[in-house]
């Protein structure tokens, strides 16, 4: 059977509040009985030793003195009886002398020279009484003793009224304990409640969620750690959904910058084998074909370092060297096709600037910006300068091509981002992924790049990276 939570708090708050209650009451009635009768046996036997000291100090005139005491009790209630060591009635006189209405255990006690002493009795005299017994001796022999009762029908009476009251109070309390019981666990549910209907949101797929957590205590803590959940969970959502578009448009775009040389590596192999390509441009058709096949190897091998870099599995392996060699190499490689658009490739760098860096990766890096500028410069100029200061190498490259847009500025950095798409069929820098992978090589050295253009009069990158920690010492 389901029971709610809300019933299974109420029942265990009001359930201990009932069994604190039924211990406190019934300790304290007890406390109580016991102080007030505890008190009566002290008062009796302060009247008996009394009345026995004197006794044993008057000799003459005891019936006198004993009638004395008799009245002086009777105000409080208290009667008291003499008697001898056969246990017989010696004061007050009697008609007869009757055994006083002791136990056997009592006599044997008083025998030995000891008092007795019962709180509450209800069976000898009539009514409820305290009785003290406590005996004469002389020597080592009982001569008598005297035993004194007192009604507690007074000390009842009052012991009734409080546990009367007490009864009023611990109905009143339980009440109200009830009560704020009630307004707890109801607070208490309702939390519960808007953390479980959470818990459902998210469940669904919803993770905009926040559920309150003011509140300094388990509940709001497991509230607040909720929050942070979700606030997680939402983040991962995200994270996701970005990594999947992203996988999406990967493959789209790859798809779609391999579609192009596949096609045209198809088409010419299939004009070669069925001799629809005449004899004079197969050659040609050769060169074409090599070209597109460089152009799959190119953005393949593009992919793979984006990749590398990204999962951090590509290691640098950094050294000082001179900038201008670099400067040269990389003017080697694209002379060639800087020449096929009529551009020339400037070097400006003395020969002692030292750059700290991977080799091979700085030549990637220096590589990808100057295609990059020889495709978007005609009849231009691209220039390689290197300087040095302090605490970084700066090297800029910069073209006098037909710049970019401020508003493309940021997104150049994306990988397969073209910020010219009629320029697609241009052989080199095509693929949209080479400056992605430039800014990712540039950050692994630690360093930084920047990018200035103005719409039709050109582009300029900007390289800094840190010098060695040997020559920031130096």
């Amino acid at each position: 059977m389901k029971v709610k939570f809300f019933y299974q708090l109420l029942v265990s708050q009001i359930s201990i509040l009932i069994l604190a209650f039924l211990i406190l009451s019934l300790s304290f009635a007890q406390f109580v009985e016991n102080y007030i009768f505890q008190n009566k046996v002290d008062e009796l036997n302060d009247y008996g030793e009394q009345i026995l000291t004197d006794i044993t100090i008057r000799v003459d005139g005891t019936e006198s003195f004993l009638d004395e005491y008799s009245q002086i009790l009777e105000t409080r209630h208290i009667q008291y009886i003499l008697f001898n060591y056969e246990g017989k009635v010696i004061y007050p006189q009697l008609q007869s002398a009757p055994l006083i209405q002791l136990t056997k255990s009592e006599w044997e006690q008083i025998a030995k020279g000891k008092r007795v002493s019962v709180k509450h009795d209800i069976k000898r005299f009539g009514q409820e009484v305290t009785l003290v017994a406590m005996p004469f001796m002389q020597g080592d022999k009982l001569s008598g003793g005297i035993l004194l009762l007192s009604p507690i029908t007074g000390a009842l009476d009052m012991i009734k009224q409080l546990n009367r009251f007490l009864l009023y109070t611990i109905v009143i309390a339980l009440t109200a304990s009830i009560l704020i019981s009630l307004v707890f666990s109801k607070s208490f549910t309702i939390r519960i409640r808007s953390i479980r209907n959470a818990t459902s949101m998210i469940t669904a797929g919803n993770y905009d969620v926040h559920v309150p957590d003011k509140y300094q205590d388990e509940i709001g803590e497991l509230a607040a750690d909720f929050n942070k959940m979700a606030e997680k969970l939402k983040d991962s959502n995200e994270e996701i959904e970005r990594l999947e578009n992203r996988r999406r448009k990967f493959i789209a775009d790859v798809s779609h910058e391999m579609r192009t040389p596949l096609t045209t590596i198809s088409g010419l192999a299939e004009g070669i084998k069925d001799h629809l390509i005449p004899e004079d441009d197969i050659e040609k058709g050769m060169v074409l074909i090599d070209r597109e096949a460089k152009r799959l190897i190119r953005l393949v091998n593009e992919n793979l370092d984006y990749e590398k870099i990204r999962s951090n599995q590509l290691k640098l392996n950094k050294m000082n060297m001179e900038l201008i060699d670099i400067f040269e190499v990389v003017e080697e490689q694209l002379h060639l096709q800087a020449l096929e658009k009529n551009n020339h490739l400037t070097i400006d760098c003395h020969e002692e600037i030292i750059v700290y860096a991977d080799y091979d990766r700085l030549v990637q890096i220096i590589v990808n910006i100057v295609k990059n500028a020889i495709q978007f410069t005609d009849n231009g100029q691209i220039f390689l300068k290197g300087k040095r200061d302090e605490t970084s190498t700066i090297i800029e490259i910069e073209d006098t091509g037909v710049g970019i847009n401020p508003e493309e500025i940021e997104s150049i950095w994306v990988r397969f981002y073209k910020a010219d798409l009629s320029r697609t069929t241009q052989p080199y820098g095509e693929f949209g992924i080479g400056l992605s992978i430039v800014k990712q090589l540039v950050q692994l050295h630690e360093g930084e790049i920047a990018v200035t253009s103005e719409k039709g009069k050109g582009t300029k990158f900007t390289i800094r990276l840190p010098n060695s920690v040997e020559e920031e010492i130096n």
